[in-house]
């Protein structure tokens, strides 16, 4: 089994690049609420204001990733990172050197990360990837690069936190510059694969074209509830990574705890990540993603009324950690399961642009309730209340495969 895993060396080659590139990307991304304070010092930004730019990236991620998947398909996905690491490294730049304030501020941290995001962050590295391995091992290996982002989420906290001790947030931002380099070398290595060589299932549903598949899936109840799903899920976590570090200094935790729940949360997300896919082919997805979503509200409202304590910031961190991406294997599953196979890549893109939605909204919120009312007590119960609403919606979801599929 394990020598059939890698089908060639051109595969194993792939993965290490993507897991490369997907560990840097995912990683820088998530040190940047770290940066809050000093953004508001040094640039003259509101909270509103940095939580406006991180949701606009946000949705500018989740727009381009499309994009530059479908240009991917044509010119391949080495060439794709290296374009779009160009974007993330031109917003790391002007974000320090500038021009960096107002409406500058918003294109750097906002626009032009974002976009680097786009073609960085995932969805291009796992659909290169997923071309070289068969069905029976492809979720693994995308596992295995999800993973991998994880890992990044783990690291980077913790060598940011020493950075901005040490030399500052400028020199700081100066320093990412040499990882995204490090990604754009490793990114020539993400080989497309050759077009005879192309190990991608051959669908077995009849051939439809993207507006009918569309149209089938908008008309299907469980995509709509899945898509809204995904909404509550990017709300929850970009809440999380913009604004812990300001709500543990509401607190009165200790300053240290904002950087090891971010490390922590890297850390446990990739045994949270590998669990629920590996339940996601054993149990009913819908179920897993009720009980997700449930877990996430419980864990909140633990944090916001147990004593404050370093402990309770570490558990906190492990926790929701736990439960960070574990909703992607579900949640993709349950898209290919429905609809079959041609076209999950894009309709996958569309429940993602429903993520980076309640991303914006997570990002913006969080600043916004922070500056009307000196706390950010108002979006955690909104993060709540939202959870506890996804753990119903999943549940009417119809997951049988639809009577088209059953026809071939």
């Amino acid at each position: 089994m394990k020598e059939n895993f890698f089908q060639n060396k051109l595969a194993l080659i792939t993965l290490l690049s993507a897991c490369g590139i997907v560990a840097v990307s995912m990683g820088l991304r998530q040190t940047f609420g770290l940066f809050s304070d000093f953004f508001v010092k040094d640039l003259q930004c509101t909270i509103t204001q940095f939580g406006l730019a991180i949701g606009i990236q946000m949705l500018i991620w989740g727009m381009f990733a499309p994009i530059f998947g479908a240009i991917a398909d044509k010119i391949g996905g080495n060439k794709v990172t290296i374009i779009a690491f160009l974007f993330f490294a031109l917003g790391i730049y002007l974000l320090y050197s500038g021009p960096n304030t107002g409406i500058f501020f918003q294109i750097n941290l906002g626009l032009l990360i974002g976009i680097g995001l786009g073609g960085t962050a995932i969805s291009v590295q796992i659909g290169e990837v997923g071309k070289h391995f068969p069905n029976k091992t492809r979720s693994m290996a995308v596992g295995i690069v999800v993973a991998m982002a994880s890992i990044g989420y783990f690291f980077s906290p913790m060598y940011t936190k020493f950075a901005l001790s040490s030399y500052g947030w400028e020199k700081t931002l100066q320093s990412f510059l040499f990882f995204i380099v490090f990604g754009m070398i490793i990114a020539i290595f993400l080989f497309p694969v050759k077009k005879e060589k192309n190990l991608i299932d051959k669908s077995k549903s009849k051939e439809q074209t993207i507006p009918e598949a569309l149209k089938e899936a908008f008309n299907h109840k469980g995509f709509i509830l899945l898509t809204f799903g995904f909404f509550v899920c990017g709300f929850n976590i970009t809440l999380v990574s913009a604004h812990v570090p300001g709500y543990i200094q509401e607190r009165g935790f200790e300053a240290w705890t904002a950087f090891a729940i971010l490390s922590l949360i890297g850390l446990f997300n990739v045994f949270g990540t590998l669990t629920f896919g590996y339940l996601s082919g054993k149990f009913s997805k819908k179920i897993l993603l009720s009980i997700l979503y449930f877990s996430r509200g419980i864990v909140l409202i633990l944090f916001l009324v147990l004593p404050t304590s370093s402990y309770v910031a570490l558990g906190f961190g492990m926790l929701y950690g736990y439960l960070w991406l574990s909703t992607i294997p579900p949640t993709s599953g349950i898209i290919a399961q429905v609809f079959g196979t041609q076209y999950s890549s894009m309709l996958y893109g569309v429940v993602f642009f429903s993520h980076q939605i309640g991303s914006f909204f997570g990002a913006y919120l969080g600043g916004y309730f922070f500056d009307q009312y000196g706390s950010y007590d108002y979006a955690w119960y909104l993060s709540i209340g939202l959870s506890f609403l996804a753990t119903i919606v999943h549940l009417p979801i119809d997951e049988k495969p639809l009577p088209r599929l059953a026809t071939t």
